[in-house]
């Protein structure tokens, strides 16, 4: 089943999820978020996206990252650890469709999570996919990359967020 993507201006964007229930069925959202994941071309997608409040996010960065791509799940996740240097990026999100801007993030972090199988996991992510999981990490703690920007940008870019808020914005995927 694909979802409407949740757009920028909407509460669930702003809420901090709940932690999911330890072997909680989530084989066919899982799949239900890929399916929407792809058919909007994201590299990664967060639960309060599809205006689900839990702790689960995917990804598939194949696409971004060809040294390390990081096909995935996040169940519960939690980033334990991260390095002094950033990077910064240019960086977009299907809940904001049509902005984009440069975020600074961390260049390496550790995460531990659980797996679509429950298994606990603990990995140390470097580069693109490291931006990304960031990214969507945010998601659950209702941050935005926009949240990030400088004063300048958001300003700049704040006539293109209004537009979204009122429903003024073209995309090639079902929203909400």
């Amino acid at each position: 089943m694909i979802y409407p993507i949740v757009i920028y201006g909407n509460k669930t964007l702003r809420t901090k999820t709940k932690y999911i229930d330890f072997e909680t069925d989530m084989s066919a959202l899982i799949k239900d978020m890929y399916e929407t994941m792809y058919q909007a071309s994201g590299v990664g997608l967060a639960a309060p996206q599809i205006n689900i409040k839990q702790r689960i996010f995917i990804t598939d960065t194949k696409g971004l990252d060809s040294e390390n791509p990081l096909k995935e799940v996040f169940i519960n996740p939690k980033i334990i650890e991260h390095s002094e240097n950033t990077v910064s990026i240019s960086e977009g999100c299907l809940s904001i469709p049509g902005v984009n801007a440069h975020v600074s993030r961390y260049e390496t972090i550790r995460i531990s999570y659980f797996n679509a199988s429950w298994e606990k996991r603990e990995k140390v992510i470097s580069g693109t996919s490291a931006i990304v999981i960031q990214h969507e990490y945010d998601h659950l703690n209702g941050i935005l990359f926009i949240d990030k920007v400088t004063k300048m940008k958001k300003n700049l870019i704040s006539n293109k967020l209004n537009k979204i808020q009122n429903g003024k914005f073209k995309c090639n995927y079902l929203t909400l």
